[in-house]
């Protein structure tokens, strides 16, 4: 049994979204777990993926790290590791900046766990009708 309930954050003029992962038995398990199959074969190609996929992958993990019984800490500070910049479109790292997640997993006690910025956010960028500019900071 899989209940995820994550409220992400992202820009501050922009409300929370708050999206419910619920898989009661194992059918419906091995649904969630070929999406995230799909998913990653996508990064694998060297596909972008967009921001309710990048969300699937942050539940995959945190449900094999929860059931692998690692702790918060750890779970929390491996988090970055999981997608980089490269793997996401334009925009996902900013919309997502913090995710909670309050987790049950299986007959485990309920977690809450906190990723903030999961997707390191490394540059800024100006839409322009015609193109995308990049913004040099380090200036």
């Amino acid at each position: 049994m899989i209940c995820l309930k994550a409220q992400i954050k992202g820009e501050p003029d922009v409300p929370p979204i708050i999206r419910v992962f619920e898989y009661a038995n194992s059918s419906d398990e091995v649904i969630f777990y070929n999406s995230v199959e799909i998913i990653r074969e996508k990064i694998t190609k060297r596909l972008k993926i967009n921001t309710n996929e990048a969300l699937v992958v942050f539940c995959a993990y945190v449900v094999d790290q929860l059931r692998a019984r690692k702790s918060v800490n750890s779970i929390r500070k491996n988090a970055s590791k999981i997608l980089s910049n490269q793997d996401v479109m334009i925009g996902v790292p900013e919309t997502l900046r913090k995710i909670k997640f309050e987790a049950r997993v299986d007959k485990l006690a309920k977690k809450e766990i906190m990723f903030n910025e999961p997707i390191p956010v490394t540059g800024s960028y100006i839409l322009t009708e015609k193109s995308i500019q990049k913004i040099d900071n380090s200036k």
